[in-house]
């Protein structure tokens, strides 16, 4: 079976959803449901507040992540999750906000896909971020203290998640200034490509892109082609990191490892606010 096949397939079962035994969960992440308008439906959310947030007044960068089922918890992950919750715990650095989407179970390819495949469809990316942005954001810097601005946001997914998290600090450079792009399946059209080169991207966005030698065939010198593109159209060379992983294969646990660097990277200037 070609490797992308096998990719696809843990795609599709990644949609499915599953929950196993007893939650691992932070005590600081709570969950809700808000209506999602753009996509028709409802959308769960899972938001890690950080440490000490009940006894400040200060305001925090903010975190968006895809598929939070894999975030927080092994007890709805799909085959591990990222211990986010764990890192944010227990370190020392930047505190900041994390809400995590869930996918959509059966609609997750559509919606993490900017652009349709000939043979796996999708495409319905542009209602998914048009839902973060227009109603979910809104409602997270109403709701909680948040440094609202794009260079106090970030966006990370990985695979279909790494994907749409580079589509939408490209189309939305003023509200995504941040983008962690773990393992991004460019390969599912090339239209990214082109979306690419003819965006306006903002000097000031940076992209953290990962991936691993033991993925796709093709994983880390697509990446490689996106580095190009996004150098040669003017982006600074300091607002790009690209670490390619020898052995590092297209898993939670490969992903669940690389976080707390990339996190670093992406966040290692910014600060609370009053």
């Amino acid at each position: 079976m070609p490797l992308k096949t096998v990719i696809f397939v843990l795609l599709f079962l990644a949609s499915s959803p599953l929950s196993f035994g007893q939650s691992s969960a932070s005590s600081r992440v709570k969950i809700f449901d808000i209506a999602a308008p753009q996509l028709d439906t409802v959308r769960t959310i899972r938001m890690y507040l950080p440490l000490g947030y009940e006894n400040t007044d200060e305001k925090y960068p903010v975190l968006y992540m895809h598929d939070a089922q894999n975030v927080f918890d092994t007890a709805t992950a799909f085959s591990g999750e990222w211990e986010v919750d764990e890192f944010l715990d227990s370190q020392k650095g930047q505190k900041v906000i994390v809400v995590g989407i869930d996918h959509g179970n059966e609609k997750r390819i559509a919606e993490l896909t900017p652009f349709p495949h000939e043979k796996y469809g999708g495409g319905e990316a542009a209602a998914y971020v048009d839902f973060i942005r227009e109603t979910l954001k809104p409602h997270v810097d109403a709701t909680y203290r948040t440094l609202t601005a794009a260079e106090n946001t970030a966006v990370i997914g990985s695979s279909l998640g790494g994907l749409v998290s580079f589509y939408a600090a490209l189309k939305y450079p003023e509200v995504f200034g941040m983008a962690g792009v773990f393992s991004p399946s460019f390969w599912f059209s090339e239209e990214i490509y082109g979306f690419a080169e003819a965006s306006e991207i903002s000097k000031g966005v940076r992209f953290y892109f990962l991936g691993g030698t033991s993925e796709d065939e093709t994983l880390v010198s697509n990446i490689q082609k996106m580095e190009e593109l996004l150098l040669k159209k003017g982006l600074s060379e300091e607002n790009i990191f690209v670490k390619i992983v020898e052995g590092g294969d297209h898993n939670e646990a490969f992903w669940r490892s690389e976080f707390p660097e990339a996190f670093q990277w992406l966040f290692s200037e910014k600060a609370t606010g009053k």
